[in-house]
């Protein structure tokens, strides 16, 4: 399969592909409980040999993650990452995480939607979303982004806190009136 690097700049972020060499800046960026335990896939404590299997997992040009960086005159600070996975359902998930010190101050929304701007190029009609009850700065964040609250409530199994956690569900419609794109897992 042929890929090619997919690149996003949004008002004030660079998004690109993340690399192995990107590992200890990723590291760095997500290396906190206080990141972490709002994950569902992240472990605690997250080391670098974390960071260096999650960036070499395979991905589709049709479901892409970004490191979100930060241009500058000093290079590109990183700030986190953003992008689509497959959820337990086949269904295409929003998942992201910002660096502590970048906190409340709208990365993540902005990355939220470039992430969704990309999956409406790619005629993904509808992905799905959630965050933790005890986070609700995630729930605002999605709902600046444009989800909406499904009215579930699931139990999701966070790898960071070793337990089921309740997550509140969120769903986007992107499709404006065009036939949703079936997009699963390939086999």
């Amino acid at each position: 399969m042929r890929r090619e690097a997919m690149f996003h700049r949004s008002e004030r972020l660079f998004l690109r592909p993340a690399w192995i060499e990107d590992a200890p800046a990723v590291a760095a960026g997500i290396g906190e409980e206080a990141i972490v335990r709002n994950l569902a896939r992240a472990p605690w404590p997250y080391s670098l040999q974390n960071a260096v299997e999650f960036l070499s997992m395979p991905q589709t040009d049709a479901l892409p993650r970004f490191l979100l960086t930060l241009p500058g005159d000093d290079g590109s600070e990183v700030v986190g990452m953003c992008g689509l996975h497959f959820d337990e359902d086949d269904e295409p998930e929003l998942g992201y995480w910002i660096a502590r010190k970048w906190w409340g101050q709208g990365y993540a929304t902005e990355a939220a939607r470039a992430v969704i701007g990309v999956a409406k190029a790619h005629g993904i009609a509808r992905i799905r979303a959630g965050h933790f009850v005890d986070n609700p700065a995630s729930g605002k964040v999605l709902r600046n982004a444009g989800f909406v609250p499904t009215g579930e409530i699931a139990r999701r199994f966070s790898v960071a806190r070793g337990c089921e956690v309740p997550s509140i569900e969120f769903e986007l419609d992107a499709s404006e009136g065009r036939p949703p794109c079936e997009l699963k897992r390939a086999a």
